[in-house]
């Protein structure tokens, strides 16, 4: 089998993934805010690190912050939970 006829036949199926796989790329989930667009996952973002942020102030007054773990991986793993959250309450359609 020559060559060129491999690399035609590989260029042919990539074609082939990308056609199925691009359409889910139509529709972005974006938010419009004063004529600019952002995507959603951004807002969710912003919104775990500020719900984190509540935490951690909330356990910091009440002395219960000693009780968690590593502070790293716990407020890591809290901005990750309160973002899906926002997520999944806010932008699931």
């Amino acid at each position: 089998m020559p060559l060129r006829s491999m690399i035609c036949r590989r260029a042919m199926r990539l074609a082939t993934a990308a056609c199925v796989v691009l359409p889910g790329c139509a529709v972005s989930p974006s938010i419009g805010v004063l004529g600019a667009y952002f995507p959603d996952w951004l807002f969710c973002i912003v919104a775990g690190v500020a719900l984190a942020i509540v935490c951690f102030i909330l356990l910091k007054r009440l002395s219960h912050e000693r009780l968690l773990g590593p502070p790293a991986l716990v407020y890591t793993t809290l901005v990750t939970f309160f973002s899906l959250a926002a997520w999944l309450i806010f932008f699931q359609h």
